[in-house]
C-alpha cells in the first residue's frame, strides 16, 4: 500500500515536471510547477520517513523552504509584471 502512494508521489513529480518544461515561457506557470514538485516531494519524503519510522523535523525543514521559495517567487512575479506588464519571457522562448 505504502509504494502505491510513492507511485503517485513519483507521479505527481513527473507531471509537475513536463509542466514546467511545457509552459516555459510563463513565469506563473513556472512557479505553480515549481510548488507542484516541491509539494510532490514532500508527499514521498513524508512517505519515506514513515516507512523508515524516522523523525520529521527535516520535512518541516524541507516545508518552511519551500514556502520561503514560493515568497520568493512571488515578489519576483510582481515585480516582474510591474515593470513590464505580463509574465511572459519571449527571450526563453530562445530556448525551447
Amino acid at each position: 500500500m505504502l509504494s502505491f502512494f510513492v507511485f503517485i508521489g513519483l507521479v505527481c513529480f513527473m507531471s509537475g515536471a513536463l509542466s514546467f518544461c511545457m509552459k516555459g515561457g510563463h513565469f506563473l506557470m513556472m512557479l505553480l510547477s515549481l510548488e507542484f514538485i516541491t509539494l510532490s516531494l514532500y508527499f514521498i519524503f513524508y512517505i519515506y520517513f514513515y516507512m523508515f519510522s524516522c523523525d520529521y523535523y527535516f520535512s518541516m525543514i524541507f516545508i518552511s523552504m519551500a514556502v520561503c521559495e514560493g515568497a520568493v517567487g512571488l515578489s519576483v512575479l510582481v515585480s516582474l509584471i510591474y515593470s513590464f506588464g505580463d509574465d511572459f519571457f519571449q527571450s526563453l522562448n530562445i530556448l525551447w
